[in-house]
């Protein structure tokens, strides 16, 4: 049974979801504001498996929430956002959200978010040690984790699995519909600005200098593809 935090501020709209949620097998706790959920997640890793994140919220918005989420935990975080507003999407994205989720939300397509995402954090390979090298980054695919001189760099599990990906096709373009289908384990057509935020949040914790990037090479018109040094 996976452990959902809700944070959303519509009394109504919480013990809704949370019940279809629960129906769906999942642990809802519910937090009707930022602050709250902040405190809720001092308990980590006990506290939660996925935030479910409104971006509306009466004391500090879902943005800065995400924010200091991300500054100490790697937790996975959808964004459930009234709109579909670009806007809205990108910034939560680039705060560090793993995906979104429009309202009015529908629970079957949030549990079915859930459980890609829940997926894409658990190791899925055997335990086995198989570190790469990748410049100065050593890349151990195993046991999905990063580090550069012996020390550990605080990605997601989304932005752990990002980089895997690459590694595995070092050299190789990969379009964002590939990316969105191996890496969020979408059977859709997914958002792009997804891949693009998630490669720009890697990239800023990976490469030297993130506005010129060695590592992750752009190609434009078709994707992204990993240049080893």
């Amino acid at each position: 049974m996976s452990r959902l935090l809700l944070v959303e501020d519509d009394a109504v709209l919480a013990e809704a979801l949370s019940r279809a949620l629960r129906a769906l097998g999942h642990e809802v706790a519910v937090a009707a504001t930022g602050e709250r959920a902040l405190e809720a997640l001092a308990d980590r890793p006990t506290s939660a498996d996925v935030v479910l994140l409104d971006v509306m919220l009466p004391d500090v918005d879902g943005f800065e929430v995400c924010r200091r989420i991300r500054a100490h935990d790697a937790v996975p975080v959808i964004l459930l956002t009234a709109r579909g507003d670009a806007v809205d999407v990108v910034v939560g994205l680039e705060c560090g959200a793993d995906d979104y989720v429009v309202k009015p939300v529908e629970p079957r397509v949030l549990d079915a978010r859930v459980k890609a995402i829940l997926r894409r954090a658990a190791p899925a390979r055997p335990p086995r040690r198989h570190v790469r090298a990748v410049g100065d980054l050593e890349v151990d695919t195993a046991a999905m984790v990063v580090t550069r001189g012996g020390v550990e760099l605080g990605l997601t599990s989304t932005e752990i699995r990002l980089l895997i990906e690459f590694v595995e096709h070092a050299g190789q373009v990969l379009s964002r519909q590939t990316l969105l289908k191996r890496v969020w384990d979408y059977g859709f057509a997914g958002d792009s600005r997804l891949v693009d935020a998630a490669v720009a949040r890697l990239r800023a914790k990976i490469e030297p200098e993130p506005a010129n990037p060695v590592l992750l090479r752009t190609v434009r018109g078709f994707g992204y593809r990993l240049v080893e040094p």
